[in-house]
């Protein structure tokens, strides 16, 4: 009796579940990249001293600053230690390249959404923020955690082959990654001075949907090229 053939939603789920084995046995995200971020969120207030006003109304602005410069190297923890013989396994495998992406994105996501949880209530902790509209953040961290993997996933896959491809990469993706700062910091601003933000909340699914069509349509493009 034949085996039907896994479809490109089920290999991209194989996929993702082969990269958060990997990344519980190595704990790159978690062990390294985690906690240097809660330590860039603790120099501010070092700086700054005992100014609670002034460390409150820097608070949001810090944690998404943070999560951006910091989920960058989440992102991209793969590409620079992707080999060409992996590539090429991984090819042969006969996945397509778009649910190979697809897969590595959706376990960056969820990466990317451990990593924001674990260093809010950091920032709570130091900075001690007004927590009027601070609800939109179960909207803000999917879809910031979403955008984020896909466009670190799709700038990977640009530059691997390339020379120097640990610093291209993040030099690619913050760049795109603005609208989603100004995106995510604006939507609880707006919503704590009881404005529903539907402008920002429709900016960041925007980055966000760009980010994966991108990556989806341009995956055969992207293996080819690399």
């Amino acid at each position: 009796m034949s085996t039907a053939a896994p479809t490109p939603l089920g290999q991209a789920r194989g996929i993702a579940r082969t990269e958060l084995r990997t990344e519980t046995r190595a704990g790159e995200a978690l062990w390294i990249i985690t906690p240097f971020g809660a330590v860039a969120l603790l120099l501010a207030p070092m700086a700054i001293g005992a100014d609670r006003p002034l460390l409150a109304q820097l608070g949001l602005g810090m944690y998404w600053v943070v999560v951006l410069l910091f989920g960058v190297l989440v992102a991209l923890r793969q590409t620079t230690t992707d080999s060409p013989a992996h590539l090429a396994m991984l090819r042969l495998t006969g996945i397509p390249a778009a649910a190979r992406l697809a897969g590595r994105a959706a376990a960056t996501t969820v990466l990317l959404l451990g990593f924001e949880a674990v260093l809010l209530p950091v920032m709570l902790a130091l900075y001690q923020p007004d927590l009027a509209g601070w609800p939109w953040l179960a909207a803000a961290l999917p879809l910031t955690a979403t955008g984020l993997a896909a466009l670190g996933t799709l700038a990977g896959a640009l530059v691997q082959g390339m020379a120097g491809k640990s610093t291209l990469g993040p030099l690619l993706v913050c760049p795109l990654a603005l609208p989603m700062l100004l995106g995510s910091t604006e939507l609880v601003t707006a919503a704590g001075y009881g404005r529903v933000p539907w402008l920002w909340l429709l900016l960041l699914v925007t980055v966000a949907a760009i980010g994966w069509l991108a990556l989806t349509i341009g995956a055969n493009a992207l293996e080819e090229s690399s």
